[in-house]
């Protein structure tokens, strides 16, 4: 009788290690990045190949498992129960029932679970070999379980081969990113950074363009002293030059070529030695996106390229830098005027900013979310949401901010206030004062 009792105690506990292998295999599987997984596999990692393998056919390693643990518990609780009759006697199915839930809650699920997600990679690399040989065994019956559990959906309406995602890569590693930004492993700025590359390729040279009237450019007919005398004291390294009307761009002057060609000539150069020097202008259409651009940049080695619309009119410049500042922020240099000149402090929430400050460049300093679809600056997102040009004075209440007007040039807002409302006025509708 003793070693009978001894036996079934052994099995008993068999199980519950059965049952605690199979919840920590689960978890762990399951829970491992995909990206880590991956990274070992290509270092040749053998056993990683096998946590990979498992993590394709989801649907029967968990079904595998399943069947495994369940098994195992019930076996388990069916000898403690045996035991706890002959003890016990009716009463001992009560006392097997609460008995094995605590042991095998504790020992079975939730501690082997715990370890298993706090020590993922290590517990997946060591149990992924088992599991697969044990898959291998229980495939017949996973297969019958599959095909029963499907055909049950069917019955609803479900079909189980197909899976419904809505998040795309860039959404999952921009949630990642976000995530870990919020929990302090991420500091902002490299948040920016690494969401600004993943904007990429839904940015186009149209919302970071230089506009054209903010365009430095040259009248190719002035005389040719003049020309090297603006070129030569320009804050630029290249230079747009027109002729007959200023959209009507011939090509660009690159003053580092100016200067190699003065130093020859002995600082003879003439109008027809300047046309000489001009680099041919490259026009791309505004609906590029500035990932495709960065490629072009890099494959024609050049700098600079002039956006125009669908009927060809000139809209503005794009630079190389203008993209690498979309992607690592700002870069300033002592010609450039600092962002803080354009976005000053003014009390609590509230904010002096210029018209023409990029909307992106609001948001990704002030961490704001300010929408960014219809308009590139924070003047064309107030004349965009009032669908008017305002006055000096006018007030407009809209995504929780309030918008003041402070000074206007003809049609063009030059400076505005915003006010980030407080929670209980953030509802208020678009108000003119």
């Amino acid at each position: 009788m003793e070693t009978e009792l001894l036996v079934t105690l052994c099995t008993i506990f068999l199980c519950l290690l059965m049952s605690a292998f199979f919840s920590a295999s689960e978890t762990a599987i399951t829970a491992i990045s995909r990206a880590r997984i991956y990274h070992l596999i290509i270092e040749g990692n053998k056993r990683a190949q096998a946590v990979g393998n498992l993590r394709k056919k989801k649907e029967l390693l968990i079904g595998g498992i399943m069947i495994g643990n369940n098994t195992v518990t019930i076996l388990g609780s069916a000898l403690a129960t045996d035991l706890a009759i002959h003890k016990w006697g009716a009463h001992g199915v009560f006392y097997a029932t609460a008995i094995m839930t605590v042991i095998v809650v504790i020992f079975g699920e939730v501690l082997p679970k715990i370890y298993a997600i706090q020590n993922a990679e290590a517990t997946a690399l060591k149990l992924a070999p088992s599991i697969a040989l044990l898959l291998k065994f229980l495939h017949p019956f996973n297969s019958a379980l599959q095909f029963i559990v499907s055909n049950i959906l069917k019955l609803f309406g479900i079909d189980s081969t197909q899976t419904n995602s809505l998040s795309s890569a860039s959404d999952v590693i921009r949630g990642t990113i976000e995530l870990h930004h919020h929990e302090g492993q991420v500091v902002k700025q490299d948040r920016d950074m690494l969401g600004s590359i993943l904007d990429m390729q839904e940015i186009t040279v149209d919302e970071i363009k230089a506009h054209r009237l903010n365009m430095e450019t040259i009248d190719a007919e002035l005389p040719a002293e003049e020309i090297i005398t603006l070129a030569v004291n320009s804050t630029h390294s290249r230079i747009p030059l027109w002729q007959g009307e200023p959209d009507n761009i011939i090509g660009v002057l690159h003053v580092k070529t100016l200067i190699k060609h003065l130093r020859e000539t002995e600082g003879k150069l003439g109008n027809e030695a300047l046309q000489r020097i001009l680099v041919k202008p490259w026009f791309i259409p505004d609906t590029t996106t500035i990932k495709s651009q960065l490629h072009a940049f890099r494959a024609e080695r050049q700098h600079l390229a002039f956006v125009v619309d669908e009927y060809g009119v000139l809209l503005g410049l794009v630079t190389l830098e203008d993209i690498i500042e979309e992607i690592v922020g700002r870069i300033d240099d002592e010609h450039d005027k600092h962002l803080a000149s354009e976005i000053t402090h003014a009390g609590h929430d509230t904010y002096f900013v210029l018209g023409s400050t990029t909307i992106r460049d609001v948001n990704r300093e002030l961490g704001w979310n300010l929408p960014d679809k219809e308009a590139s600056t924070i003047a064309g997102l107030v004349i965009h949401e009032a669908q008017m040009i305002p006055e000096i004075g006018e007030r407009f209440e809209f995504h929780d901010m309030r918008f003041t007007i402070l000074d206007k040039q003809n049609n063009q807002i030059t400076r505005l206030k915003i006010e980030k409302l407080a929670v209980e006025d953030a509802d208020a509708p678009i108000e003119k004062a």
